[in-house]
């Protein structure tokens, strides 16, 4: 029997970076591939080349401005739903999901499936309440499949989907070491940073992304004679010069200043953290997955990270010797020295790669379509 031939209209805000757009465009790629229409609709962005490049089709749209002139783009949705005859329209993020709300309950019957991704653990209330609404709602961690059933009561939990986000291993591939050229350039670059092992933690210049845990655990690791250099990879950010500022009189403060790093963003974060010792997670704030702890392990590195939210969850399931408490400073230092000396095995992932979340959202759009459309009491 021939397969169905799904038309699948994503909605995310704009397409410039994040989770939710990356996803966007991972799941569009691979309806493409299955030989579906993919279709994203956004304010457009920097990733837009690379969608249409890959098949699927753009259509530009504000609908992530928060503004109440966004509520008369309901039309507009609605007819682009409507010509294209989509099957399932899959809401990223919360306003662009209350436009595709609005926008279906305005078809005519049979409507196309709707389908929400919770990315994070939004703030509780009416306006995140949205994301319950979907036919199924796809939760990217157990973290967030509780946080939604928590805070919205009357949520079947049957229409929850667990779908965690993948790595892709040709991109992160196992035991992958850079070339001696980029080796020579890097630590040309960043000449303090040679001579020891590295511990990288890789995260954008928020204080939320425990960048000072990472500085009292090199400080730590020093009292205890153990040598090593800290990378915080991607800190350095416009807008972020007092944080910044903050952090390097906190190393100084310690007197280790001229074994730390603080990057810019960079494209090359797959070699840098493939020439670490150490990868370090340490939000000090729960994450509702922690994409760089699978990305670590693809590459057969080491990962040390606080164990709660979806940052525990990964750990608990692929590296429990990563885990340590959340602020415990103490058991930081000593398990990050016990990692340095002899860390344990890793194994080539078998779960959480981008293969597996691809392949369970199509399943799901496919058994989706499937039902029949019929019309639906508006939740």
């Amino acid at each position: 029997m021939t397969q169905q031939r799904l038309c699948v209209v994503q909605l995310v805000p704009a397409l410039e970076s994040g989770g939710a757009e990356r996803s966007a465009l991972e799941i569009g790629h691979a309806l493409v591939k299955a030989g579906h229409r993919s279709i994203v609709i956004s304010a457009g962005g920097r990733l837009v080349d690379r969608l249409e490049s890959e098949g699927s089709e753009h259509v530009e749209l504000a609908i992530g401005k928060k503004s109440l002139k966004t509520l008369t783009l309901v039309p507009k949705l609605r007819a682009i739903i409507a010509d294209a005859r989509a099957d399932i329209v899959h809401a990223r993020s919360r306003l662009p999901a209350w436009l595709g709300w609005h926008a279906l309950r305005g078809l005519d019957p049979p409507r196309p499936h709707f389908v929400t991704t919770v990315h994070g653990l939004n703030s509780p209330g009416w306006y995140s309440s949205i994301m319950a609404r979907g036919d199924r709602i796809i939760c990217v961690s157990n973290l967030v499949r509780d946080h939604v059933l928590r805070h919205y009561k009357g949520t079947n939990p049957s229409r929850l989907v667990l779908i965690p986000r993948g790595v892709d291993a040709a991109e992160f591939p196992f035991g992958h070491q850079p070339d001696d050229e980029w080796r020579a350039r890097f630590f040309e670059q960043y000449p303090q940073l040679d001579g020891a092992p590295l511990l990288t933690l890789p995260a954008r210049g928020t204080r939320l992304k425990g960048h000072s845990d990472a500085i009292e655990l090199l400080a730590d690791l020093k009292v205890r004679g153990v040598d090593a250099r800290l990378l915080l990879l991607g800190a350095r950010e416009p807008g972020r010069e007092a944080y910044v500022a903050e952090l390097e009189a906190l190393a100084r403060n310690f007197n280790i200043e001229e074994q730390v790093v603080i990057s810019p963003p960079r494209s090359d974060v797959r070699d840098v953290m493939a020439v670490s010792t150490l990868i370090l997670q340490l939000s000090t704030q729960r994450e509702s997955f922690g994409r760089t702890v699978i990305e670590a392990l693809s590459l057969c590195r080491p990962v040390l990270g606080y164990a709660h939210g979806g940052v525990g969850e990964l750990l608990t399931d692929l590296y429990p010797t990563g885990r340590v408490p959340p602020g415990d400073r103490g058991r930081l230092a000593e398990r990050a020295a016990e990692l340095m000396r002899a860390a344990p095995a890793i194994q080539p992932l078998t779960r959480y790669r981008l293969a597996d979340m691809q392949e369970a959202t199509l399943q799901l759009y496919t058994e989706l379509a499937s039902e029949p459309r019929r019309r639906r009491s508006d939740r």
